[in-house]
């Protein structure tokens, strides 16, 4: 089968979508209402659809990855944010060295983990 795919967005769900749409403006994305409770959030053409539905299992087990160009860089800048101390239940994790790159990681307010990423070149 070909076609010319052109993005890929998931559904991420909220507990409080409120908080969770004031939290994603805060780390940068442009949010466009969708209808009540639902929204596209985007940034650099990348994007996900922001959702008024809670299912703790669901929610407790989304994960999703942004890969950076400099995960130090971008770690300074969430850093700078602060946005643990705006948002009850968020967390940011520091980067760690893997095989294959570095990562941080960052829990938004329903609990929903982020990846964010740089992998090494593959001359390394």
């Amino acid at each position: 089968m070909k076609y010319n795919a052109k993005a890929i967005r998931p559904f991420i769900g909220s507990r409080d979508f409120k908080r969770s749409a004031d939290f994603y403006r805060d780390l940068g994305f442009e949010e466009v209402v969708l209808s009540p409770g639902f929204s596209l959030f985007k940034i650099a053409g990348l994007g996900f659809y922001l959702q008024n539905a809670y299912v703790k299992d669901w929610v407790d087990n989304t994960m999703v990855f942004l890969e950076v160009d400099d995960v130090a860089a971008f770690w300074d800048e969430l850093s700078a944010l602060r946005l643990a101390e705006k948002y009850p239940g968020v967390k940011l994790v520091p980067i760690k060295t893997e095989h294959w790159g570095r990562e941080c990681f960052l829990y938004d307010p329903s609990g929903v983990l982020w990846h964010f990423g740089e992998f090494f070149s593959p001359e390394r």
